[in-house]
């Protein structure tokens, strides 16, 4: 066995591994640091949204259609929003189609045009004077650029149309409006 050349070529190998480790330093194991770092998030002040008026289209007659107008500070619907100050947020309308007697036995068509709504980033507007910054004829169903104005609020004015049949059932008629605001990260 020791005349074997195979076994001498392996105790050669073995022999100069060893050498090798005891040569070269393990530099990774000799020297370390450590660095802690932080991880941080500040939460933004909470979303409100309130309904603080109705569109309210008064008295109708059957087979006239009535119009109100998103300017009426009597008449227009009105939201409130409070927030972050100058945060970005996307506002989502549901719209209804029609209006409905309490009952369910009658409903009368109702739409909104493209110019139905108003944006005011003030606290304070009204729908006949919606402030600076605000954006005035616009889509209720793509409210776009809004953001809370500096001292945390905004408001949305919403005018519509509704449209009775000549043999419209006599009555008071109502539908949800609901408007969805939340923070858009931008």
């Amino acid at each position: 066995m020791k005349n074997d050349p195979i076994w001498l070529r392996r105790l050669t190998v073995v022999a100069a591994l060893v050498a090798l480790v005891a040569i070269v330093p393990l530099s990774s194991a000799q020297s370390q640091d450590v660095a802690v770092g932080q991880a941080t998030a500040t939460v933004l002040a909470v979303l409100s949204v309130t309904a603080t008026q109705s569109l309210d289209f008064g008295n109708v007659y059957q087979g006239v259609a009535k119009t109100q107008d998103e300017t009426s500070d009597a008449n227009s619907g009105k939201f409130a929003i409070t927030g972050q100050a100058s945060a970005n947020i996307s506002c989502f309308f549901q719209l209804p189609e029609y209006v409905a007697l309490a009952n369910g036995s009658d409903r009368m068509v109702i739409t909104f045009s493209t110019t139905d709504a108003t944006f005011a980033p003030a606290a304070g507007a009204t729908p006949s004077a919606p402030g600076v910054g605000a954006t005035a004829n616009t889509n209720p169903r793509n409210l776009t650029g809004t953001a809370l104005g500096a001292a945390g609020g905004a408001q949305i004015f919403l005018g519509g149309k509704v449209i009775p049949s000549v043999n419209q059932a006599a009555g008071a008629y109502s539908a949800d409006i609901v408007l969805t605001v939340a923070y858009s990260g931008t």
